[in-house]
């Protein structure tokens, strides 16, 4: 593409480099996997007729190989309310696929978690290991040969990524990803954050703060604060996943109904096609889009993990120094909660991703070329979905609806993008600067060093902590303890901030989308776990933090130390089954995945 900005080409001819020879392995399995299945055919009577024996009116159609046989893999279950809408689709695209005179089966479910109800608790510790189980349970779902594309019905934190993982195993097939979209909007969202805040200082009752969550959290639909969910339903829009502009329309509408219709019509369109398999898709132009797409809108800091291991898993090589030099050109062009007042449902009603790719494309900061499941390269993408009747269409999206949402990346809110590598002596870790006002970037001083989040809520609690003061939060890594979000952190920290306290957190551990204001250094590497530098630190050392300048260092003499070990308690909810995610983890900023470790991708 001619007008394709400078550091954009030059980021993503690296990744071409450096993925190299993972990147043709990838590529050679996938050929090799579709001409030894070229379709279901192929596996013997018996195996055949126990795939369709449950297809009831389908039976005929998938005997004698009429059309392609869709897989569904569904992250369904009706806790979750991102996903409750799920239990309903499977019927649906059942009749959708006989339309166009395909068929469509559930080839299986996976696990579906939320962090929303896991966080602060022991569950929490199974989150992102989820991720690689996810991955495995799509595989399975996939391992019976019977089918011709897949429909992954997933959304929110851990499981699109999984998915996605699982799907790349599978690249020879094409594949779209079918959202649910966001509930809508609830409470003002300075008013749920302050009610947490008034809790955190034993303002407000446990009463009073459950029922500013309920009206926050009310229905069947996303979370609408733009939290990892909704930048997962950005990436897939960047990477051209979706049906254009599916992300962001909402359960139990006619769009939304006519969005998971035309993806079902498309994936029986594009089966036989290999050159839209999803190994052709998401190529290195396709993650450089995605994580453009995450610093122009200032997403979740968990796609530092997820985004590295998405890649690995299509043989491709992503680090945070590419995230970093993206991040320098890259602006910000929206401000949706908590990065800003509106929440999605505003976002989408401002313009939504069909003005962001718009306005990236426009400027070069997004690659046009690449093969999406909606049309030949990314364009359509940067319209907007709209019926006519009872006809789908796309329209211009034209100008911003809410410029104090949504900006041309002419015009942005910030020259750069939200996110900033920090590293020295501590490690390497990531500063989401999007959320953070610029005068609070740089926080010099004592550390307070804690092990766990409920050590530091005591010590709030005590008024230790009135102070200006570097809290770090350790034994938090994927080793350690499979490494939690740390959400709880940000209401005590938040109020300490407001008080007038120089305060930053530090952490191997995770913040999501949702982490707020206080500046925080997360996903720090190494972690403490194995006598990383944070296991170094004592109460006192001073400790300098600065977005400005990518620091990350302690004027303490580290070397002279022995590293702190601290034994978790890994028994109870189940963690003990996971002790050998635990042990067989790698890094944060190579995805801290064990399956991807273990299969030496």
């Amino acid at each position: 593409m001619s007008n394709l900005n400078d550091t954009v080409h030059r980021v993503t001819q690296r990744i071409v480099a450096n993925s190299r020879d993972s990147r043709r392995r990838y590529l050679d399995l996938m050929d090799r996997e579709r001409e030894r299945q070229p379709d279901r055919n192929s596996l013997s009577c018996s195996n055949l007729a126990h795939g369709f024996a449950a297809a009831l009116e389908d039976q005929q159609a998938i005997k004698t190989n009429r059309g392609p046989n869709l897989a569904i893999v569904t992250a369904y279950n009706d806790m979750l309310s991102a996903h409750q809408p799920y239990g309903t689709y499977p019927p649906q695209m059942k009749v959708w696929a006989r339309e166009v005179g395909a068929t469509a089966q559930v080839a299986g479910g996976t696990p579906a978690m939320c962090d929303g109800v896991t966080q602060g608790q022991d569950g929490m510790e199974l989150s992102l290991f989820s991720r690689d189980v996810i991955a495995l349970s799509t595989t399975v779902a996939m391992s019976h040969a019977m089918y011709d594309g897949m429909f992954l019905l997933g959304i929110c934190d851990k499981i699109v990524p999984g998915l996605f993982m699982g799907a790349a195993r599978f690249g020879h097939l094409p594949a779209i990803f079918i959202p649910s979209g966001p509930m809508p909007t609830g409470i003002a969202n300075k008013q749920k954050q302050k009610v947490r805040q008034l809790y955190a200082e034993g303002k407000a009752t446990r009463a009073e703060l459950l029922d500013s969550e309920s009206a926050s959290y009310h229905s069947p639909g996303t979370c609408t604060f733009y939290g990892t969910a909704n930048s997962n339903q950005m990436m897939m829009e960047m990477m051209g996943l979706h049906i254009p502009g599916a992300a962001f329309v909402q359960p139990g509408t006619p769009l939304r109904q006519a969005l998971s219709r035309a993806a079902v019509h498309r994936l029986a369109q594009i089966a036989d096609d290999p050159a839209h398999s999803f190994a052709r898709c998401i190529d290195e132009k396709a993650i450089v889009n995605a994580a453009v797409g995450l610093l122009a809108t200032g997403g979740s800091t968990n796609h530092a993990i997820h985004l590295p291991a998405m890649a690995r898993a299509a043989g491709i090589a992503f680090d945070w120094n590419d995230l970093a030099e993206l991040s320098g050109v890259v602006p910000l062009v929206t401000r949706v909660y908590p990065n800003g007042s509106g929440d999605v449902n505003h976002f989408q009603d401002a313009g939504g991703m069909g003005y962001v790719i718009g306005t990236l494309l426009s400027e070069g900061l997004a690659h046009r070329d690449i093969v999406t499941v909606g049309g030949d390269d990314l364009s359509i993408y940067a319209q907007e979905p709209w019926l006519d009747g009872d006809a789908l269409e796309w329209r211009d999206v034209g100008k911003s609806g809410d410029p104090e949402m949504l900006r041309p990346a002419s015009d942005p809110f910030q020259a750069d993008g939200g996110m900033r590598l920090v590293e020295g002596n501590l490690g390497r870790a990531c500063f989401k600067t999007s959320a953070v006002e610029p005068e609070r970037w740089t926080v010099e001083a004592p550390c307070r060093v804690f092990e766990t989040q409920a050590a530091v809520a005591d010590a709030f609690s005590k008024g230790e902590l009135d102070c200006d003061v570097v809290v770090v939060v350790r034994f938090q890594g994927p080793r350690a303890n499979g490494m939690p979000e740390l959400h709880k952190l940000t209401p005590p920290l938040g109020v300490l901030q407001d008080r007038g306290y120089r305060v930053a957190l530090v952490t191997d551990g995770r913040m999501s989308g949702a982490s707020g204001k206080v500046p925080a250094a997360i996903h720090c590497t190494p972690e403490a776990l194995g006598g990383g530098p944070l296991a170094r630190l004592r109460d006192g050392d001073i400790v300098r933090l600065c977005a400005q300048t990518g620091e990350l260092s302690t004027t303490a003499d580290l070397d002279a130390r022995e590293p702190v070990v601290v034994t978790e308690d890994e028994h109870g909810m189940g963690r003990e089954l996971f002790a050998m995610f635990r042990a067989n983890a790698d890094s944060a900023e190579k995805g801290a995945s064990s399956m991807l470790a273990l299969a030496g991708l």
